[in-house]
């Protein structure tokens, strides 16, 4: 069956919600959980679905994202097995970039063309869940449909971010509305499950995550509405009532990255006793580009629900609620508490932490007695000794320099050095 499928990875857009962390690289290529991208947890779930013939769309700050994916995934040459990456490029018949998913797939057609398949399945590049993509894609033969969407249900507080839609019982969709105003929402409550109505998550909404017959993409793309440039708000609302749409109800742990604080609480999660997103799950691996780093090295640290990944050398006094990534440094007397700390692209050597300390740099990561709570430090920093930092919600959205903050997290950008004794 997964012969007859090809999946399109969509890298989004310009990611300004998840700024500075897309300041430099796509939404996909962030780095989540300490060692993987964000574009590891779509490309794992097809491989693990056996679905292993996909298209990465990519247009904004892509080359870290491209470089990633080259350096990852490789196939055996006996096998029909790809990533791709498809670029936004300009063609004599298509100048411009691309204008939304729909748009994006469009103007891929041509590069599936060379393929033999009869489903696409649609994927975002920027969410953290674990699916059988082969279950949904049954379900879509069993139903003869036309399109599915995997739908999720979802409480007050999130629905007006999501396309909501009505299904009956059997799943055929019947309405669809993307991002409803709050007021409209008690027309556009669903039955769900007792145990989700329990919990308050009464809407259907959907992921974002589509199958479509061959044929009736490409009709769709290039003859019923070939200037339409979203999936959401154009193609499915039209689509509704002439063609066959069914939802496919997804009841396991899924979260939108769409925000700083949605980024800062999925990594969060994964240091809980048994977190929502498993990462422990040998049928279900998430797979990354292997790096061949030494493992990590503690000394004289109170670790506390915390992730350290590969090649870390941490001699901090307590480290509480936090996910520590690859080749992260932390001096002596350093407290980090509810933080995510991104890492290191490579180490210092002993000379280079001498000319850096002799020009007055602070060495590659963090120094010596620092405070860090409620943070993102991104990769690549270099902290001071005796370096404070401490968001709450008390603090204003900002953008400095060398860090920004947003609803009480403080982001201290890629790159960024704080001298010692600095505050935020």
């Amino acid at each position: 069956m997964s012969k007859q499928v090809i999946a399109v990875i969509l890298g989004g857009g310009s990611g300004t919600r998840l700024y500075p962390l897309t300041a430099s690289r796509s939404k996909p290529a962030v780095p989540i959980a300490g060692k993987y991208r964000l574009v590891d947890i779509p490309i794992s779930n097809c491989i693990n679905s056996g679905i292993t013939r996909m298209f990465v769309l990519t247009q904004f700050n892509s080359a870290s994202l491209n470089k990633h994916i080259k350096n990852t995934y490789h196939f055996s040459v006996f096998s029909s097995a790809f990533v791709d990456i498809l670029a936004a490029e300009q063609t004599p018949d298509n100048p411009s970039w691309y204008q939304g998913t729909a748009d994006a797939v469009r103007q891929s057609l041509r590069h599936l063309n060379q393929h033999d398949f009869e489903y696409v399945l649609i994927l975002s590049g920027d969410q953290l869940y674990q699916m059988d993509f082969q279950a949904m894609i049954n379900n879509h033969i069993e139903k003869g449909a036309d399109i599915t969407v995997a739908t999720i249900p979802v409480a007050d507080r999130e629905a007006s971010d999501f396309g909501i839609l009505k299904a009956t019982p059997d799943g055929l969709i019947t309405d669809f509305t993307e991002k409803p105003k709050k007021d409209l929402l008690p027309a556009w409550t669903s039955e769900t499950s007792p145990e989700m109505q329990k919990q308050g998550r009464k809407y259907l909404a959907s992921m974002g995550i589509y199958i479509f017959s061959r044929k009736l993409l490409y009709e769709q793309l290039l003859h019923e509405h070939k200037d339409a440039t979203d999936f959401g708000k154009e193609i499915l609302p039209s689509a509704i009532g002439v063609h066959k749409i069914v939802s496919y109800e997804y009841d396991g742990y899924w979260t939108d990255i769409g925000h700083i604080y949605s980024f800062f609480e999925a990594n969060l999660a994964l240091t809980q006793d048994i977190p929502p997103f498993n990462l422990f799950d040998s049928g279900r691996a998430v797979y990354t580009r292997a790096r061949m780093l030494p493992p990590a090295k503690v000394s004289g640290t109170t670790l506390e629900k915390t992730i350290i990944a590969d090649g870390c050398i941490i001699q901090a006094s307590r480290i509480e609620s936090s996910v520590i990534g690859i080749r992260s440094r932390i001096g002596h007397g350093t407290t980090v508490v509810n933080s995510y700390i991104m890492g290191s692209d490579y180490y210092e050597t002993i000379e280079e932490m001498q000319h850096s300390l002799e020009r007055g740099l602070p060495k590659l990561g963090i120094g010596e007695r620092c405070y860090i709570r409620n943070a993102i430090i991104d990769k690549n920093c270099r902290i001071g000794n005796d370096v404070r930092i401490n968001g709450s919600e008390h603090l204003e959205n900002t953008d400095h320099s060398l860090y920004t903050i947003k609803d009480g997290i403080i982001v201290v950008k890629k790159g960024a050095i704080l001298p010692d004794g600095f505050v935020i």
